[in-house]
Formats: C-alpha cells, structure tokens, sequence
C-alpha cells in the first residue's frame, strides 16, 4: 500500500512540473504518459495525463509540478516528492519512499475513463508530512516554527 501512494506522488508531482514548468529559462520535461516501475510484487504501471490525473491500477488521484517536485492529491492534502527526468527515465523520491524509486516511460497517456471521475485537487496549502499528519502550508517564523 506504501509503494502505491508514493508511486503516484512521484507521477503526480512530475505531472505538475511538467504543467508549470521547471524554470522560466529551461523547458519543464513532459512527465505525462504511462510509466512501468519495477516493485518487489512485479512490475506496475503507472498512467500520467494532461488533464492532470494519475492513476495506479484502479486509484486516481491528481497531481502538480511546482520546480523539481511533484504533488500528489490523496484525499484532502498534497504529498509532495523530489523527481528526476532523464529521457525516459524518471526517479521519483522523498515524500512517503523509504528509497528513490525508477520508473521507465513505455507509451503515451491513454485516456481517463468517462466513468472515472477527475478527483477534487485540495488547496495546495493543504501538505501532509511522512507520517500522514495534515498541516496548514504557510508563513513560518524566524525559527522555523508554523
């Protein structure tokens, strides 16, 4: 269940760095289509699409690119991951992944089902941290305090 949700925020993220872009002076690398991870239960795959929905065998979720990091919508908070993309290799760490994990693309998004619903994106001040604790993303002190 861990390597799930951390794989689709690994996508997720990827997905909204592609959307916003990396940097106004590079160009965002395009995190969409279907990606194949190698996990200790086999392989799986992973599909990333335009319309900012990732889904993982029959879970949806959404996702967000900001800089190098991917977000990914799991209920009502954003879990956010570091990425790396490299031709058709991405690694996606940090987040809920006790390790980096590598995922190869292997063909373009296929589409979402009319009968799946997009799901909601929570507001991107809502972050859970690794442990699944909400908090409220905003100004902290000089002390590092929220």
């Amino acid at each position: 269940m861990r390597w799930r949700s951390s794989l689709l925020g690994g996508v997720a993220a990827v997905a909204w760095f592609a959307a916003t872009g990396a940097a106004q002076s590079r160009r965002a690398p395009d995190i969409t289509g279907t990606w194949r991870a190698q996990t200790p239960e086999g392989p799986r795959e992973v599909v990333v699409r335009p319309d900012s929905s990732a889904s993982y065998g029959e879970e949806t979720v959404r996702w967000r690119l900001a800089g190098d990091s991917l977000y990914l919508a799991f209920g009502d908070e954003w879990v956010a991951y570091r990425i790396s993309v490299r031709g058709s290799n991405l690694t996606v760490s940090g987040g809920d992944l006790e390790e980096p994990m590598k995922l190869k693309r292997i063909g373009p998004a296929r589409p979402r089902p009319d009968s799946i619903p997009l799901p909601p994106a929570p507001p991107m001040n809502r972050r859970g941290d690794s442990l699944g604790t909400v908090r409220e993303a905003g100004p902290r002190r000089s002390n590092g305090q929220p």
